[in-house]
């Protein structure tokens, strides 16, 4: 069969092609994201009015928060970035079972002794907790079913405080299920009906690790993002994954075959904004991501991280382009015409957001087109407004 590439004038934004994924949002496009931050999340909330179809392949390296207190506990994967994601595509109306979204966005008290959160979890797994109580069968089965699995392989001490019951749930369906994230993703998609998958880029137990310009490496996503310790101070100058924090060496992880199913279906793929390193360029690190990418022939599109990165030290919006596409090079090969990897750029230079000239040469060159287009408000400033950010993906598609 003779393949052909067809192209089309685009308006921006395309309102007759918005309203008409609108009107049928379960037959919308397959939008392919490559990040596991918060920064996408508003952005999922938006674009679940026009599509069902969205893919997300998210990070499971995070080692901060509640996430670090379960990796400890039971050395698994990161939960956190997945459990927000699917709450963020939740059907979140009346017949998308909200008593189900309630508890799983419900965090147990920060200020409470042990014995009180222990207390709490026994009356969920009991059923006699209102929020569980309200959750009818067989979901509310399944749910209890997986507290108690989580509270039978609890280490003694564990800090509960402050603790996502989603995650816990998570967790408990992870140990029953033969430590295997993709049947427990599926029963919590279902049963808050989410509109749209969420998968981790690959199932292994790994960490994220940096060099710097100043010779010292750095362990751990916790101490990258410039959210729980002192901002990194001297440049990323490579990154990699590593198997553990205390003592880390090396490792590889390698692309599930159904996530290449996945990048090979996709109808759009995006780098959304979000940390560039450890939430973006994080998910381009498993062997087989970049040829994946590559290899699947519909547009990409790059949405720049606004405001200050502290992953980007001495890297501004003109120099992240190129840095993007050198680490999808690392898999994809140093030869892979860019074109293959990135098709376009959305900026807004209206709210201040612009490049170089000579950025704009050099993509040029190379067949990758800058959008300049309306994706930031007042009202949203310093970040972008998910429904104009929706609106030029969508466009494009």
């Amino acid at each position: 069969m003779k393949k052909l590439t067809v192209t089309r004038t685009v308006t921006m934004p395309d309102m007759v092609r918005i309203a008409r994924f609108e009107r049928a949002p379960e037959l919308g496009p397959k939008v392919l994201f490559l990040s596991g931050g918060t920064a996408l999340n508003d952005i999922s909330r938006a674009l679940k009015k026009f599509t069902h179809n969205s893919i997300h392949l998210i990070t499971p390296f995070d080692s901060g928060g509640s996430s670090a207190v379960l990796r400890k506990a039971f050395d698994m994967p990161a939960i956190g970035d997945l459990r927000s994601r699917l709450m963020a595509l939740a059907d979140d109306t009346i017949s998308g079972h909200p008593e189900v979204f309630q508890l799983f966005a419900h965090r147990l008290s920060k200020s409470a002794k042990r014995k009180d959160l222990l207390a709490k979890l026994k009356a969920m797994t009991d059923g006699k907790e209102p929020r569980v109580a309200a959750i009818k069968n067989p979901m509310r089965r399944l749910i209890q079913n997986h507290l108690l699995v989580f509270l039978d392989n609890m280490p003694d001490k564990m800090d509960l405080r402050g603790a996502s019951i989603g995650n816990l749930i998570l967790a408990g369906g992870y140990l029953n299920n033969n430590r295997q994230l993709d049947p427990v993703l599926f029963m919590f998609s279902k049963l808050v009906n989410v509109q749209g998958q969420v998968r981790p880029i690959v199932d292994d137990n790994l960490h994220l690790a940096v060099k710097l310009a100043n010779g010292k490496s750095v362990t751990g996503q916790h101490n990258l993002t410039g959210k729980e310790i002192a901002p990194l101070t001297s440049a990323i100058t490579d990154f990699y994954l590593v198997d553990g924090l205390k003592t880390p060496a090396r490792a590889q992880a390698h692309l599930p075959k159904k996530n290449r199913k996945l990048i090979r279906e996709a109808e759009l793929i995006c780098y959304p904004p979000g940390s560039f390193y450890s939430s973006l360029s994080a998910n381009l690190l498993a062997d087989g991501v970049g040829r994946a990418i590559a290899e699947t022939p519909c547009p990409k599109i790059y949405v720049p991280n606004l405001g200050e990165d502290p992953e980007q030290i001495g890297m501004n919006i003109d120099q992240s382009i190129f840095k993007l596409i050198d680490i999808l090079r690392r898999d994809a090969g140093a030869d892979r015409p860019v074109r293959d990897l990135l098709s376009f750029v959305l900026i807004d230079s209206g709210a201040g957001k612009t490049l170089k000239p000579a950025t704009y040469k050099a993509l040029g060159k190379e067949g990758v087109r800058v959008i300049d287009t309306r994706l930031i408000t007042p009202q949203s400033t310093p970040y972008y407004e998910p429904q104009l950010v929706v609106a030029a993906l969508l466009s494009l598609v």
